[in-house]
């Protein structure tokens, strides 16, 4: 009997199916139609966006590197590049000079602004009869904003027949005509841009409303008063309004126009002592025709605005205090 070698061979390995692809879907039509509907009602927004503020904004940057005078027909438009840019920073003085008063006047009307509206606030906090009426009465010269009417009046006032120099007269006190001195020009439009703190009265209002009373009530056991309370409760719970109000009321203490061009008649008077900066672009641009000149101002402006923002956001994270402990 002949012995036959049987060999086996192993069985097939068949390849294991791998996972499926994900196959791709595209966005349900409900959503598509969201999106579409989305932008259809963005639309009107992004073109006004454009027309009133983009392309403005591109066209007067390209202007800041010519000598435009608004009269010069477009065609005849001469690129003079940074000329603009090393006049204002050297070759004209009455820049500079604008420069202080706008610094002197943002810097000292912007935090008399705020400790009065703080002021304010906390005595309006109060419940009382009336309390209602006061926060109105005092929230009215902010409903005027930078009016022309406004200014108009607070000339009136501070003129030499005007009511501040009869109030004044009863207390055997010589007034003078306080818009037209250089010393205190400036400081008639400080005490009005003061006058009108009701915007960020009303928003420490909001604030004061938010701070527990539990925190009054645990400093009062541990024996703090009210300097006390305000200093280690009160200030420390409000930082974050503080810093809002801060960074609004600066932004609007450099662009102060109105006013300023009211009270001088357009001029800066009297010897340049109210001579704001955006009122000298006024004058540089639409009074002198030197749209190029004015428009390279703008945007130093706008990049000096934006430098005192971030500032003020960098150095906020060591004061400002939030309720959950995050700075």
């Amino acid at each position: 009997m002949s012995n036959v070698a049987i060999t086996t061979r192993p069985p097939t390995q068949r390849p294991q199916p791998g996972p499926a692809a994900p196959q791709r879907r595209g966005r349900p039509a409900r959503h598509r139609d969201d999106g579409r509907a989305g932008y259809v009602f963005l639309t009107p927004w992004l073109i006004g966006f454009a027309a009133v503020t983009a392309i403005p904004m591109l066209m007067s940057l390209y202007l800041s590197f010519t000598d435009y005078d608004i009269l010069t027909p477009w065609s005849e438009v001469k690129w003079i590049g940074l000329d603009n840019y090393q006049r204002m920073f050297g070759d004209d003085p009455a820049y500079w000079h604008a420069v202080r008063v706008t610094l002197i006047f943002a810097f000292i009307a912007t935090p008399l602004k705020l400790g009065s509206a703080l002021g304010v606030a906390l005595l309006l906090n109060r419940s009382f009869r009336g309390s209602g009426l006061f926060r109105g009465l005092f929230y009215l010269p902010s409903l005027l904003g930078g009016s022309v009417a406004l200014a108009m009046v607070w000339h009136s006032m501070f003129d030499r027949s005007g009511s501040i120099n009869a109030i004044l007269g009863w207390f055997g006190i010589e007034g003078k005509a306080w818009v037209n001195d250089p010393d205190t020009a400036l400081g008639t439009l400080i005490l009005l841009a003061i006058w009108q703190f009701g915007a960020p009265m009303v928003i420490f209002l909001a604030g004061l409303k938010q701070v527990p009373n539990e925190l009054y009530e645990a400093a009062e056991v541990d024996g703090a008063g009210a300097l006390r309370q305000f200093l280690s409760v009160t200030l420390p719970m409000l930082s974050p309004v503080i810093f809002f109000n801060l960074v609004l009321e600066t932004i609007h203490g450099f662009q102060g126009f109105t006013s300023a061009f009211v009270l001088s008649g357009g001029t800066g008077g009297p010897v340049d002592s109210t001579l704001m900066y955006t009122l000298y672009l006024y004058i540089r641009g639409f009074a002198n025709y030197e749209m190029g000149y004015a428009s390279a101002m703008a945007w130093v402006f706008l990049l000096t605005i934006g430098l005192v923002t971030v500032v003020l956001f960098r150095t906020g994270r060591f004061w400002v205090h939030y309720s959950d402990g995050d700075d």
